[in-house]
């Protein structure tokens, strides 16, 4: 069996955290998810995720106006430098502090970072592997709080920095004579961004109370604007005193605050993100109002507009939200949103096309494997979706809920056409349809019930009762005509649905069973239990076959609150889903670990293990905790040092009386990283 196994695409998030970039021919957008990189490509409508991994969750990217070059930063200032057309990894750097943000001059030739207070103007590396591609060309300070945008003029020789100390300051990248730093101060919160003009005869501020600035440059004492970079000289040869003065400021009239913004040269065009959802354009310099939407229930994060200014992307970290919007049609161009909260199981169509997946956010959302994207979204639901299954003609998805009801959805009209429920309220967390698409089975996690209902009439035709304790997994034979169950009183239980006079069969394990599957030929049934082992059943015969030790295998990191190493703990080794692959030659198996393990059934060797994610945002990731990151009230990590809320890079609220520096008992929660469901395409690929 070939084992060369391939990194393809991440689908389920389309955005977490992060900014927006557009690719310098405006036709495709890079989004940060997690620590992966993902490419929309929004004439071809395709998506792409990036084979590299960062250490940690993303926070800037930055693309050179070449296309070629891309710097992607996470949370504590690691970078990876990309060639972006061969998507290798050329470089690794870290700028040991938090990166703010980061851009390159429109020549390629420097990037420039905001690091705290100060900002930093790099040399852009080459394109090939060097010993110490990153080099230093001038560090620059000023301002007194941390730096929230960074811009470059046209000509590549003058950058921008606002901050939240109310001011935005001038730096040129080379010394020039005539020429010095100036701050440019007047705004009464936050200074979100600021831009030059396409002309050089303006500078527009913007902060986050939704006050815009328009800023002129002019000799002193004389009423005549001026092109900035070029300074004049009297007679004498000495420089023209000059000064920047506020000609007008204007204001949003929107009473939520401006959470990020974005200023398109070629057209004049501006764009402002709120904290209400909504977004507006306007055209500068007179401010002229286009059109404002409201896009979204939660904040938007980061604003992007594309170099020929027809497309604007907007991105919402707290729904996972990506659109992308064409404001001259008013239409569209990309709307996703992946799972608010886990994704909880998974399911392939009949034809390896569709992936169903359901999550604790009571979602059920249908993918397209080949583009990536999601082309439905059912909400009915009121609860976590906690099984989905496809008939055989791809055509209906079901889905199981802890809200007490099996659903069915019509995938060609899109529309919920039959509800299961049980004559008591019951939380359902399995499911399964027979190869026919007539007899549709769920179990229960308290009531440890099998409701079996007819697919064409929707009524309830049995319930298969002897369990003693919750139903953990459910699956039909591929021929049919029997039933096969697993739960947490330690054993399986297979049930002739058609003749109800037949002895039902009871496979004993020594430890609860977690989950079941049958091999695509239907002779064979493997079963998981809380030890770690798969044991391997005959079906006709009901002996057992064999088993594989998989504990050690599928035995995960360690987490920040653990007090036991990985080595020694317990929790988490033991396979919580199981799938065969398509030829019924191996095995796959997933659990509450950062593995994914494969075995070769004839020999039970196992054959590889895919490690999920090396994010060390997530929890578990890590095998050993470094002591130095440990202080008395607990892992540093999970203290909130600088009152940043992680999930929006805004400060967060102290509006309450005498609040001066927030919540010191404060605690950031990493999210655990594990495999919910595992699933092998029908293809075989």
């Amino acid at each position: 069996m070939k084992t060369d196994f391939k990194f393809s695409n991440l689908c389920g998030t389309v955005y977490r955290k992060g900014n927006l970039v557009f690719t310098p021919d405006g036709n495709s957008i890079l989004s940060p998810v997690g620590n992966r990189v993902t490419l929309f490509d929004l004439v071809n409508n395709k998506t792409e995720t990036l084979p590299f991994e960062n250490k940690r969750d993303i926070r800037r990217l930055a693309l050179s106006p070449n296309g070629n070059l891309l710097l992607s930063v996470d949370e504590l200032g690691q970078t990876q430098l990309v060639n972006f057309r061969k998507r290798t990894v050329l470089h690794y750097f870290n700028f040991k502090d938090k990166v703010r943000d980061i851009q390159f001059s429109p020549d390629g030739k420097y990037f420039a970072v905001g690091l705290g207070r100060n900002v930093e103007v790099w040399r852009s590396p080459g394109y090939t592997r060097e010993f110490a591609p990153f080099e230093l060309h001038r560090r620059l300070a000023g301002h007194h709080d941390d730096i929230t945008h960074i811009s470059w003029s046209g000509d590549s020789r003058f950058f921008l920095t606002s901050a939240k100390d109310m001011t935005t300051k001038i730096f040129s990248v080379d010394p020039i004579e005539g020429f010095v730093p100036t701050t440019l101060s007047g705004h009464r919160s936050s200074v979100v961004g600021a831009w030059f003009a396409k002309d050089m005869r303006a500078i527009y501020t913007v902060s986050d109370d939704g006050a815009v600035c328009v800023r002129r440059f002019r000799p002193r004492g004389i009423e005549e604007n001026l092109v900035f970079g070029e300074f004049p000289r009297e007679e004498s040869g000495k420089p023209v005193s000059t000064i920047w003065f506020t000609e007008h400021r204007y204001y949003t009239m929107l009473s939520a605050r401006v959470q990020s913004a974005s200023f398109n040269a070629a057209t004049s065009l501006l764009v402002l993100g709120f904290a209400s959802g909504v977004f507006g354009i306007w055209e500068m310099p007179e401010f002229n109002k286009i059109h404002s939407l409201s896009i979204s229930r939660k904040k938007i994060n980061t604003v992007a507009i594309n170099p020929s200014g027809e497309w604007l992307a907007f991105g919402s970290a707290k729904l996972g939200q990506l659109l992308v919007w064409e404001w001259k049609s008013e239409t569209y161009v990309l709307k996703q949103q992946g799972h608010f909260y886990d994704m909880s199981c998974i399911a392939y169509s009949g034809d390896g096309q569709y992936v169903a997946t359901g999550g604790d956010d009571a979602k059920l959302k249908v993918w397209n494997a080949l583009t990536g994207y999601c082309f439905i979204t059912f909400t009915e639901h009121t609860s976590a979706v906690t099984a989905v299954h496809f008939t055989k003609g791809s055509q209906v998805v079901l889905s199981a809920s802890l809200d007490g009801t099996v659903r069915a959805y019509d995938l060609v009209r899109y529309r919920n056409f039959r509800i299961f429920t049980s004559p008591t309220p019951v939380q359902f967390n399995s499911l399964a349809v027979d190869p026919s698409g007539e007899i549709v089975c769920a179990g229960c996690q308290d009531t440890f019930e099998i409701y079996m209902w007819s697919m064409q009439t929707g009524k309830l035709l049995d319930v298969l009762s002897g369990h003693e304790g919750p139903i953990s997994g459910l699956v039909f034979r591929p021929d049919g005509l029997s039933l096969a169950s697993s739960s947490w009183d330690k054993t399986v239980r297979v049930w002739d649905v058609f003749d109800r006079s037949k002895i039902v069969e009871r496979l004993e394990h020594n430890n609860e069973v977690l989950a079941l599957a049958y091999r695509p030929d239907g002779k064979e049934l493997c079963a998981s239990t809380l030890d770690g082992q798969i044991h391997f059943w005959d079906v006709l015969k009901a002996a057992p076959t064999g088993s594989i030790e998989g504990r050690r295998d599928i035995a995960g990191g360690r987490k920040q609150q653990d007090k036991r190493t990985a080595a020694n703990n317990s929790s988490g080794k033991s396979f919580s889903s199981l799938c065969y692959s398509a030829d019924g030659t191996a095995v796959l198996g997933g659990g509450n670990s950062k593995y994914v393990c494969l075995y070769d059934r004839r020999s039970g060797i196992l054959l590889r293990k895919f490690q999920v994610s090396k994010n060390q945002s997530l929890d578990g990731v890590q095998e050993k905790l470094n002591s130095k990151f440990m202080t008395e009230a607990g892992p540093a990590d999970l203290i909130d040092s600088d009152g940043i809320d992680s999930d929006t890079e805004k400060q967060v609220d102290r509006s309450l009386p005498g609040v001066r520096s927030g919540d010191k008992s404060n605690r950031l929660l990493k999210p655990e990283v594990r495999t919910r469901a595992v699933r092998f395409s029908p293809t075989g690929r």
